[in-house]
């Protein structure tokens, strides 16, 4: 039996799966087994451990925004008017309902919430902050900045 080192300890080749995996998660095994120089099996056997240790915890296809349709990408800043738990709750439980909302974090700071969110166009910005965050229980203030330039997006985190 192979000794792994432990769910919180990545050794060199777990880090190379990882890295090849956050390039391109279609990467077939074989492929990937080539390129790290170890066997097919090997390589299906650290990609199930890392799985099963939830350092890969979804696959998924990333879409191009604009072509999808979503020519605005904005950040929102919520806060809140009273910080009750079922305020809270029931603002968490709202948001995460909002298919705009593709992030959405409590942060600390002038505001509490930070809302990263897809709108069609100006139109629908207006519709999204009127029609759905302003109407939420306890929102105190709302304050969006469109991006107007992607410089850097990326998913894959920094395997050191």
């Amino acid at each position: 039996m192979l000794d792994y080192p432990q769910s919180n300890d990545l050794d060199e080749l777990d880090k190379a799966i990882l890295s090849a995996l956050q390039a391109n998660g279609r990467v077939s095994n074989a492929e990937l087994a080539r390129r790290i120089n170890l066997s097919p099996p090997a390589t299906h056997a650290r990609i199930r451990r890392l799985e099963d240790q939830g350092y890969i915890r979804q696959y998924t296809a990333l879409l191009d925004r604009d072509k999808a349709g979503y020519d605005m990408l904005c950040f929102v800043n919520i806060s809140l008017k009273m910080h009750q738990f079922e305020q809270v709750e029931q603002f968490r439980e709202v948001v995460s309902q909002m298919p705009e909302v593709l992030e959405c974090y409590h942060i600390t700071g002038e505001f509490d919430y930070l809302l990263k969110v897809v709108i069609h166009n100006r139109k629908d910005l207006e519709r999204f902050v009127v029609n759905q965050l302003t109407p939420i229980p306890g929102v105190a203030r709302i304050y969006t900045s469109l991006a107007l330039t992607e410089v850097k997006s990326t998913t894959a985190l920094p395997l050191t």
